[in-house]
């Protein structure tokens, strides 16, 4: 079920969405750990949107034969 509280997630790249992802399945982590069921219900909906959003962005990508690649963030090793 996706989370009804978010917004339009279908501009961000693939970055953006791996980056919130990331940041969600923090959060989720921490939720756990204190043991809050109900936000991490909602953090489960919400890291179920961006998943969705993330396969079809990335399905479209593959497609269109483009990657999004962004060789700014690659490791420099000297």
């Amino acid at each position: 079920m996706e989370h009804p509280l978010i917004g339009d997630i279908s501009q961000l790249s693939l970055e953006d969405l791996s980056t919130k992802l990331a940041e969600l399945n923090r959060k989720l982590t921490i939720a756990q750990r204190t043991g809050n069921a109900h936000v991490c219900n909602q953090l489960r909906m919400a890291i179920e949107s961006f998943q969705t959003r993330y396969q079809v962005k990335l399905k479209e990508t593959q497609k269109n034969g483009s990657a999004e690649v962004n060789f700014d963030h690659m490791i420099n090793i000297e």
